[in-house]
């Protein structure tokens, strides 16, 4: 077990190349060979020892040339300007899988996959989420933008709502399922349309995903 304990409660919006669903939320290879994604979580309550985090947000664009298990990976890692120097070590070291149970959160498990890991990017991140609406905005200034939104019935046009639950998930309990759009700029320049997204309530701690 790790000493340091750590938790996070907030709210998450993660966008990629696959199609609707997305094959990896079921342990089967990405819908086009490779993934490529951005990620953006506000952090409603949040606690590393005595470091409180509560009221920052954290972002990444991340992208690897086949499945995330195969690695070769690489991320941008993003940090809130708002964060002190406290805050930015205590949220480097989550987002890094230090101070956490080997293979419990989502960060630990893509920290083992990484090949090159980018300079910090210190900057505003513009975020809203809403979950249970499917609907989300990211805006990092140089870095990221990205929106999210429902997936509509292709005949009717009316919004189609679907989940996802992983009872022993390492990210989430229980997802929302939606598209998006974003365009990313820097050593990870990527370009997604109308492809899977995920809004999401998140409590994961030093230990995993509170279910």
């Amino acid at each position: 077990m790790t000493e340091t304990k750590w938790t996070i409660k907030g709210r998450e919006f993660v966008h990629c190349n696959c199609a609707y669903g997305c094959p990896c939320q079921f342990n089967a290879l990405p819908t086009h060979g490779n993934c490529q994604a951005v990620a953006a979580i506000a952090i409603e309550e949040g606690r590393h020892g005595d470091t409180d985090l509560s009221g920052l947000r954290i972002g990444m664009i991340v992208a690897w040339p086949g499945a995330i298990h195969e690695g070769r990976g690489q991320v941008v890692p993003i940090v809130d300007e708002r964060a002190d120097e406290a805050q930015r070590e205590a949220l480097l070291r989550i987002m890094s899988g230090l101070d956490t149970v080997p293979g419990s959160t989502f960060f630990q498990v893509f920290s083992t996959t990484f090949e090159t890991v980018h300079e910090l990017v210190f900057a505003p991140i513009e975020l809203e989420v809403d979950v249970d609406g499917r609907s989300a905005r990211v805006g990092v200034p140089g870095w990221i933008e990205a929106r999210g939104e429902p997936i509509r019935n292709p005949v009717s046009g009316e919004e189609h709502r679907a989940r996802i639950n992983l009872p022993q998930g390492f990210e989430y309990d229980t997802c929302e399922i939606g598209r998006g759009w974003a365009t990313t700029q820097g050593p990870v320049a990527i370009e997604l349309a109308d492809s899977h997204a995920q809004f999401a309530r998140l409590h994961i701690t030093e230990s995993g995903v509170v279910h």
